[in-house]
């Protein structure tokens, strides 16, 4: 942490724009911290604070445009792509899609505040066909209310943190000793969830000319299920005739309806 501020106080402004950006992109850097300690140096005079507040408005607004725009082209790919690292693919882009279906266009006003819901939040809104300026107004809203948030969080404390810093000076070795293991804790934590969820990674999967196959000679034992997401379904859709609707985002009520003595092929956009 110390680093951090020091670092903020000589590159403040190409550093807080980088990571902001950085974050706003996917990529695992600490955006609100580097806010705060930006906080910290406008409090202290070491930078000026609407430089500090357009920069980093700027460096989020950039890496949430380019979501958005790439997530409208990509889809579903993009935000594989992005849920990559998580330790479930589906559940992260489910999990933040329910957000979409339960607080619509207002997601994106919290949206920074939810660690993988941040990143999805863009790239679902462009998938879901919003409006390119009802998308900028509301994350601009959103950007706002976060960049005021942490950066006001480190202008009003800066003593406290200033005083927590020199502490960690003092006590660096033991310090370094405890974030080692808690650093190896956590990757012990990471492989084994991994090897839990290792065997959803790989789904199974059917031709459409062979479900058509089984589909003519034995429709009374297969039961087609539409899963698709919220924002990807319309009420008025096309759909395999015979399938029925469920909420993916409901499974575990949905499942009970479901029958136990068919094949259940299940399909989504």
């Amino acid at each position: 942490m110390n680093n951090l501020f020091s670092l903020i106080a000589h590159h403040g402004y190409v550093l807080i724009f980088a990571v902001v950006m950085a974050e706003a992109i996917g990529l695992p850097v600490p955006a609100a911290l580097a806010l705060v300690a930006g906080g910290a140096a406008v409090a202290g005079g070491s930078l000026s604070a609407p430089r500090v507040f357009f920069l980093a408005l700027s460096g989020m607004l950039l890496g949430d445009c380019l979501l958005f725009v790439l997530g409208r082209f990509m889809g579903w790919t993009l935000l594989g792509l992005l849920c990559r690292l998580s330790v479930n693919p589906e559940s992260c882009i489910l999990r933040s899609a329910e957000s979409f279906y339960k607080r619509g266009k207002t997601t994106l006003l919290f949206a920074k505040f939810i660690p993988g819901v941040n990143t999805m939040a863009p790239p679902l809104a462009g998938s879901m066909r919003m409006r390119p300026t009802q998308f900028l107004r509301f994350d601009l809203a959103g950007a706002l209310i976060y960049i005021s948030a942490y950066g006001g969080l480190g202008f009003v404390f800066r003593d406290f943190l200033a005083a927590i810093s020199r502490g960690f000076q003092v006590a660096g070795h033991a310090f370094s000793e405890v974030l080692f293991i808690a650093a190896v804790g956590y990757t012990v934590y990471r492989v084994q969830l991994y090897r839990k969820n290792k065997v959803y990674r790989v789904v199974p999967r059917v031709q459409a000319e062979e479900l058509a196959r089984r589909l003519a000679e034995e429709s009374d034992k297969v039961l087609i299920v539409d899963v698709r997401s919220h924002g990807y379904y319309d009420a008025g859709t096309t759909r395999i005739k015979g399938s029925i609707r469920i909420e993916p985002n409901n499974l575990a009520e949905e499942i009970k309806t479901l029958p136990k003595d068919k094949d259940i092929y299940v399909y989504c956009t």
